[in-house]
């Protein structure tokens, strides 16, 4: 047998689990190993027919990590996609590098996310909000919020209750589903900031690499609030500019 066929055999024996073998590795139900390829969190398996596909023990390792940070960490699933395409060759080591140490001089509010470990039913936070519980739910489905299931009732990181406060006061407003406003639109805004978030951190990994951690963690907890409040301006001022020339 020559190099390139003992590493084709190879090869196919990487391939050795069926999908029920990634539901019985991982707990998961095969609707959501299924979602979990649909949105880009996990390869899509090599198909041999219209209803098989096998899968590697790669594919294992990621859906027990997807569980750990949905169902530990209650991170939703852009934040665990954007965690991955990261991986997946957004940064290089030495970005990465520079990035661990820049984090560790960072003041806690900016280096870690809210405790994420209380958590509320959909009830609870539609009691709260003001909103529907099935729009928790949803929000849950499209990976907007951080949750998990147990014995099928989901239960939602309380640091997120204040997305569904967000949305309340927007349906408040007026943007009712009878005129076709969903908690769907409010994936727009999160797919706006999650790309602006990874073009600054290429565009600061590549200039301030050679600065001191310490220095550029001073620099971004100057900046943050000066560029939260330059993209609020920015937002009001795009919405009078497009209405004063609409005619």
């Amino acid at each position: 047998m020559t190099a390139t066929a003992r590493a084709m055999h190879q090869e196919d024996k990487d391939w050795c689990y069926r999908m029920k073998d990634l539901c019985e590795a991982t707990g998961l139900p095969r609707q959501a190993i299924h979602f979990y390829i649909q949105q880009g969190l996990l390869p899509p398996g090599h198909k041999t027919g219209r209803n098989m596909a096998w899968y590697t023990e790669e594919h294992i390792e990621r859906l027990r990590l997807i569980k750990k940070l949905q169902h530990e960490q209650f991170l939703p699933l852009k934040a665990i996609k954007a965690l991955f395409d990261g991986e997946d060759g957004v940064f290089s080591p030495r970005q990465y590098a520079f990035l661990a140490g820049v984090k560790e001089e960072l003041a806690e509010s900016l280096k870690t996310s809210d405790d994420r470990s209380p958590t509320l039913s959909p009830e609870e936070i539609a009691e709260k909000t003001g909103i529907d519980p099935e729009d928790v739910e949803r929000a849950f489905e499209l990976g907007l919020v951080g949750g998990a299931r147990s014995n099928g009732a989901l239960r939602i990181a309380a640091a997120d209750a204040w997305i569904f406060e967000v949305f309340g006061k927007v349906r408040g407003a007026g943007f009712t589903p009878d005129l076709g406003f969903a908690v769907e639109d409010m994936a727009l805004y999160q797919d706006v900031i999650t790309k602006l978030l990874n073009d600054e951190v290429r565009l600061l990994s590549s200039r301030l690499s050679e600065l001191p951690p310490e220095k550029v963690a001073t620099m971004i907890e100057q900046v943050v609030p000066i560029l939260d409040h330059y993209i609020m301006r920015l937002h009001s001022t795009k919405i009078r500019e497009f209405f004063a020339n609409v005619l």
